[in-house]
C-alpha cells in the first residue's frame, strides 16, 4: 500500500466533529447504542444538560450503554461527552441542522435556505475530517498507476464519471464503470500498478464492493470514497477517504452525498495534477483549446 511522502503525512487534519464522527459510526452500532445516538443527533445541546441516568432513560436503555457509547466515540466516559456535546451545539451550524429536514409548509425560500445549508455543511465537514495521510497515499498511487478504474453504480455513478473525466483531461489512462458485469470483468484484468476506486455513500453497495474485492486479489491498490468509516468497503479498501454527508428523508443518498463525495473527489483530483503540475496544466490547456471551436459564441 503506498504511503504519503513526509511533508504531506506532517500535515494533519483538524479534530473531527463529534457529531460528524457519530454519524459516520451509526451503522456499527447496536440497536441499543444507536438509540443513544438518535437522542444525541436530534438535540445535543438538550442532551449535553442531561445525567447519564437520564440519557439512558430517554434512550429507552441503560447506563451501561450510553458508558459503552462513550468508548465507541473515543471518550473516556461521559462528562467527556457532554462537555463535547456542549461546545459543538454552541456552533450554529449544529443549531441550524435540526431544522433542515424538508416539511409540507415551506416556501420556495425555506427549501433553497435548507438545501444550500445542508450543501454547504457537507463540504465543510468532509473538508474538516477528511484524511490528509490518506489523500497523500491515494493522489502517489493514483499519479503513478499504468490505469484507474473507478467504480460506483446509480448516484455514485456521476461522481465516477466526474472523477474519471478529471484524471483523463490531465492524461491519466481511468475508466469508470457503472455496469457491475462490466466491472468485475475489468477489474480481473488489473495489475499491481494499478488502482481502483470503490465509491459507495452506504458503504454496504454490493456490485462496487465486489468490484473492489475482484481488483484487490489482483494486487491492485484499493481506494474507498465512502460516508462511513466502519463499512464492508471500508475493510476491504487499502486506502479509505470519507465524506461527511447528513441525508434527510427526501434527500437520502442522492444530494448532499454526491457534493461531498465530489468534494472528495475534486481535492483527489488537484493533489493528484499538483504531482506532475507542469504535465498537467499543459494538458489542460491542450484539451480546452481542442474542444473551445464547439463553444458559441
Amino acid at each position: 500500500m503506498p504511503r504519503a511522502d513526509s511533508a504531506a503525512a506532517a500535515v494533519s487534519a483538524a479534530p473531527t466533529p463529534l457529531l460528524v464522527r457519530l454519524r459516520g459510526l451509526r451503522p456499527s452500532l447496536s440497536p441499543a447504542e444507536d438509540r443513544v445516538a438518535e437522542q444525541v443527533l436530534a438535540d445535543a445541546r438538550a442532551a449535553a444538560a442531561l445525567t447519564i441516568s437520564e440519557l439512558a432513560v430517554a434512550a429507552n436503555t441503560s447506563e451501561t450503554t450510553v458508558l459503552r457509547f462513550c468508548k465507541r466515540l473515543g471518550l473516556p466516559g461521559y462528562p467527556q461527552l457532554r462537555l463535547a456535546l456542549a461546545e459543538e451545539s454552541a456552533q450554529p451550524r449544529v443549531s441550524a441542522a435540526k431544522t433542515s429536514d424538508i416539511s409540507a409548509k415551506d416556501t420556495i425560500d425555506d427549501i433553497i435556505a435548507k438545501v444550500a445549508f445542508v450543501d454547504a455543511s457537507a463540504v465543510e465537514e468532509t473538508a474538516q475530517q477528511l484524511d490528509r495521510q490518506a489523500l497523500a497515499a491515494a493522489a502517489a498511487a493514483i499519479a503513478g498507476a499504468k490505469r484507474v478504474d473507478i467504480y460506483g453504480v446509480a448516484a455514485s455513478a456521476t461522481v465516477g464519471i466526474d472523477l474519471q473525466q478529471k484524471l483523463h483531461r490531465i492524461g491519466l489512462m481511468a475508466y469508470t464503470w457503472n455496469d457491475p458485469h462490466i466491472a468485475l470483468t475489468s477489474a480481473t484484468l488489473l495489475a499491481p500498478k494499478d488502482v481502483a476506486i470503490g465509491i459507495s455513500h452506504s458503504g454496504t453497495t454490493k456490485e462496487t464492493i465486489e468490484a473492489l474485492e475482484a481488483a484487490a486479489k489482483r494486487g491492485a491498490t484499493t481506494i474507498a470514497i465512502t460516508n462511513f468509516p466502519v463499512s464492508r468497503i471500508a475493510a476491504i479498501a487499502d486506502l479509505v477517504l470519507t465524506t461527511a454527508a447528513r441525508e434527510t428523508s427526501l434527500r437520502s443518498g442522492a444530494t448532499a452525498s454526491r457534493i461531498a463525495a465530489l468534494t472528495v473527489v475534486d481535492c483527489l483530483y488537484i493533489a493528484v495534477a499538483q504531482r506532475h503540475l507542469k504535465r498537467a496544466r499543459k494538458a489542460v490547456e491542450e484539451t480546452r483549446d481542442a474542444v473551445s471551436g464547439h463553444h458559441l459564441l
